[in-house]
């Protein structure tokens, strides 16, 4: 299973026309050569965003799960009782290390890393839940690792697959609205701040502890922690930007092929050391394309859409360029002003249409060309996601060098730029 992928990607173009909301046809795409050939696949972290992700690749051989609360991952358990069923994923390499070709990492942000780069120092091809990594250093290394070994790599970035990303890309790349200068990109409610529990229950029977904090530092079990309130506390998770950043900027980054921002600046609430806020605002600029990206955690959206008069419900990002500008989202797109683009005409569709997203990989995985978020495309845009949250916690801005991975001019983000682990946990850098 590990065949050389080739790197070409072929398409059939159609024409469109469209005035201010378009979602155009999509692209056919060449049909993959091992459509037959079945993957032993194992998934790590069944529960949850788990659970789809196994469902997403069940059409292959299913030959591991594994998950450290026996009660969440129950339902999954029974559905593919052909799998053999695990709690720690080192025992179950320790015994299926020969029959496994590829792993789901799906567990929560604190523990992707481990278990991701134990998969890819094996030679296992590896599909990762967003936002990849705890800290910007881990996704540098499991980007790394994942090109030293050769293996077919996916970001849980399903969104990337969708019509209107694939139409609002090739806007901003025909010129549509000319050369783009600032970007917003916003993500809506005010979830952080948690309470912080003064009583600490039993661990429940079902659920390992120790295993679930992996190279966290300890603490006593609580609810608001497991099984899903962990990401707004930082030890495990990443707040909201990292729940919703790599979806969302995933937009600017693909439609004007960004990859490391030159500075960054964070500001919000007064910075909790143990919670994610509810709210915060970062800017990215990033020097070779001219570009300000800014993201914003807010419920009301970025103030630029009250300025300019916008309504952006049901959107997530507005591109501002020298002829408009475009309000986009998931599933639809408005250029603006509309009565300048009435008659509009719409580039010839040039990307094609997804397989389906879980589909991408396991063709990768058999020999295809690579999946649209293979971390050499993925792994920068969660790097650029987390450096917005380490500009929040250090409370200000810094100059960034993203191929040396350097912070400079603000001493105050290192200890956000790289996760510290507890004993027995520590990970050697690629």
């Amino acid at each position: 299973m590990q065949a050389a992928r080739p790197t070409r990607r072929t398409a059939l173009k159609t024409s469109v026309a469209f005035g201010g909301y378009l979602i155009a046809p999509e692209v056919s795409a060449a049909e993959s050569t091992s459509a037959n050939e079945q993957l032993n696949i194992a998934c790590i972290g069944i529960g949850g965003r788990g659970a789809a992700n196994v469902n997403g690749v069940k059409s292959q051989n299913l030959v591991a799960l594994c998950d450290v609360d026996q009660q969440r991952a129950g339902k999954v358990f029974e559905q593919h009782n052909q799998a053999e069923k695990f709690a720690d994923y080192r025992k179950m390499f320790d015994k299926l290390e020969k029959q496994i070709d590829a792993v789901v990492v799906s567990t929560p942000d604190h523990t992707h890393f481990h278990p991701s780069m134990a998969a890819m120092e094996r030679g296992k091809h590896l599909y990762c839940e967003k936002p990849m990594a705890h800290s910007v250093w881990e996704v540098r290394q499991m980007t790394k690792m994942a090109v030293k070994q050769d293996v077919a790599t996916q970001l849980g970035c399903q969104r990337h697959a969708l019509a209107n990303m694939h139409r609002s890309v090739e806007l901003i790349q025909a010129g549509a609205i000319g050369d783009v200068s600032e970007v917003y990109s916003w993500v809506g409610g005010s979830r952080g701040m948690p309470s912080i529990p003064k009583t600490f229950p039993k661990v429940p029977e079902t659920v390992d502890w120790d295993l679930w904090l992996g190279p966290a530092m300890p603490r006593p079990y609580d609810s608001t922690y497991c099984p899903y309130g962990w990401r707004f506390w930082w030890d495990f998770g990443t707040g909201e930007t990292g729940n919703w950043g790599c979806h969302i900027l995933d937009i600017p980054f693909w439609a004007l092929g960004l990859k490391y921002p030159s500075r960054v600046e964070g500001s919000g609430p007064e910075v909790d050391d143990q919670r994610t806020p509810k709210q915060m605002a970062t800017k990215m600029h990033f020097a070779e394309q001219g570009v300000d990206l800014h993201w914003d955690h807010a419920s009301a959206g970025p103030a630029k859409l009250k300025e300019l008069g916008i309504d952006g419900k049901g959107m997530n990002t507005l591109f501002i360029g020298s002829k408009g500008m475009l309000l986009t989202g998931f599933n639809k797109l408005r250029l603006l002003p509309e009565e300048k683009f009435a008659d509009f005409k719409a580039p010839q569709p040039t990307i094609p249409k997804s397989p389906g997203f879980y589909k991408e990989w396991i063709t990768a995985c058999k020999g295809g060309e690579p999946a649209t978020c293979d971390f050499r495309y993925s792994g920068p845009l969660a790097e650029t996601v987390l450096l917005g949250n380490a500009a929040y916690r250090a409370g200000g801005s810094f100059d960034w060098d993203g191929p040396s991975l350097t912070a400079s001019g603000n001493d105050a983000v290192q200890p956000f730029l790289k996760s510290e682990y507890r004993k027995g946990w520590e990970v050697a850098e690629v």
